[in-house]
């Protein structure tokens, strides 16, 4: 697929909100306990905030691919805050290859999550809402669950509770035997499957975002995971399950999926959705992994349900 030229960005609206950073949108480094480098973003509401919400993208992610979202948020009065986890995005990489996605483990990314959103909710102004996609759900459900952090909504999109590939017993198994012939930096498949068969999104100008913001900044890229990353996340879900008993019951929840995902396990998500009571729970019919990129059918709708939900739940707090 063709990526437009950037004169093309000028003469169209809706490709300038997925394509251009706005001037008020700063970047900048935030380190982390270890010393370790992340890419931060910060976009400061217009005026008196209607609270702060931070954005928390998935495996592999970088913060261009979700402007058009953010852009909506904003609009709505909100504070927004997010960063690229460490290994991916605009933050360090773990290998010297950039473009293998590889964790050791989830536990340092859970540790920066915890350290930025203890930071975040001292400065921003409140309310505080969690928006994340993927990964990043799966890393705020074991925040809030493990960690004891207070939030007071969490929009969890796609969350990551099970992977549809295979048990996590058995993907852990997988990539620990791999790490073990030695092959546990090395990347899973070669080549990026990306959005073969519209994996990812149906929308194909979304789709062409991606890969021009990747041709524009060669350095947010990222590509496969490693052996290493698939048990690291197989282990977490591990975790996250076990950890998920002690959730507590008055953090109202949005979980939105596709019900025909190619990446999570929407069993797992159906499950969990059923035994928390402050869950809000919706499937939407295809197979889309990333509803805030969807065609613009399911994608407004996601975000007006997204909407509706944090009203009701502020309105409480």
């Amino acid at each position: 697929m063709r990526a437009r030229a950037n004169d093309d960005v000028a003469d169209d609206p809706g490709l300038a909100l997925r394509r251009v950073v706005p001037p008020r949108m700063i970047f900048s480094d935030w380190r982390a306990a270890d010393g370790w480098t992340l890419r931060r973003f910060d976009w400061p509401a217009k005026g008196e905030a209607r609270g702060s919400l931070l954005f928390l993208g998935g495996r592999g992610d970088f913060v261009e691919k979700y402007l058009e979202a953010l852009h909506h948020w904003h609009g709505q009065g909100w504070s927004l805050a997010g960063f690229d986890w460490r290994g991916q995005g605009g933050s360090g990489r773990m290998l010297d290859d950039p473009l293998i996605c590889h964790l050791d483990s989830f536990d340092p990314l859970l540790g920066d999550l915890e350290e930025f959103v203890a930071a975040w909710q001292a400065e921003a102004p409140a309310p505080h809402v969690i928006a994340a996609h993927s990964m990043g759900a799966h890393l705020t459900l074991r925040l809030i669950a493990e960690r004891g952090k207070r939030i007071d909504a969490a929009v969890l999109l796609a969350p990551m509770i099970g992977l549809k590939s295979a048990p996590a017993g058995f993907i852990r198994m997988l990539g620990a035997g791999a790490i073990a012939a030695g092959r546990g930096r090395r990347r899973i498949w070669e080549g990026d499957i990306g959005n073969v068969g519209g994996r990812m999104t149906t929308s194909p100008e979304r789709t062409e975002d991606k890969l021009w913001w990747k041709a524009q900044r060669p350095g947010i890229a990222s590509g496969a995971p490693s052996w290493g990353w698939l048990n690291a996340a197989a282990r977490s879900i591990v975790a996250a399950r076990a950890g998920l008993k002690r959730l507590p019951g008055d953090v109202p929840l949005l979980m939105l999926a596709s019900a025909q995902d190619p990446v999570i396990d929407i069993g797992a998500v159906r499950r969990l959705a059923a035994r928390l009571p402050q869950a809000q729970f919706r499937l939407y019919p295809g197979r889309s992994h990333e509803l805030l990129r969807e065609a613009d059918g399911v994608r407004l709708e996601v975000l007006a349900r997204i909407d509706r939900f944090v009203s009701a739940a502020i309105r409480k707090s």
